[in-house]
């Protein structure tokens, strides 16, 4: 008997979704706009920016490698200059454009502390390559605190 009730159940659903196409049919681009809303619901968390600022690892003083990338979430922008001084450590100069309270530099299960100086500046020295994301804690303007964090990015 269920069997019967499911197949009844399905012919019904079946003529109403047929009803439905006919009288009010979902707009072409329903999933492409779904989609972005999605993807736009939670930007300043996992679909911040990433801007490659400076292409290539190029020579820029002396013959250090470097790279500058820039992340933002629309409120709060991060610039880092990567650089690699010695072949098997990489230093990590940022500066931060709002009100940050903290900033770590996370690889793994290893993350390290900064402290920010004026103009939102910090840096982190000794970074082995690999993998990495910066955290900070920032004040927005209404003096309420959020995290904001970076996509991973290798350096």
């Amino acid at each position: 008997m269920e069997t019967e009730d499911f197949a009844a159940d399905a012919a019904l659903f079946a003529r109403m979704r047929a009803m439905w196409e006919e009288i009010d049919p979902a707009p072409a681009d329903l999933v492409d706009r779904m989609v972005a809303a999605v993807a736009v619901e939670d930007l300043s968390r996992e679909y911040a920016l990433l801007t490659l600022v400076a292409g290539e690892l190029a020579a820029v003083r002396g013959d250090t490698d470097t790279l500058t990338l820039q992340f933002s979430d629309g409120d709060t922008s991060v610039l880092l200059h990567v650089t690699a001084p010695e072949d098997d450590h990489r230093r990590i100069d940022g500066w931060v454009d709002a009100t940050a309270l903290a900033v770590r530099l996370v690889q793994g299960d290893r993350e390290w502390s900064a402290e920010l100086g004026e103009h939102g500046r910090f840096a982190f020295d000794g970074v082995k390559p690999g993998v990495s994301r910066i955290r900070l804690v920032v004040r927005n303007d209404d003096d309420d605190l959020r995290e904001f964090q970076t996509p991973q990015f290798e350096v």
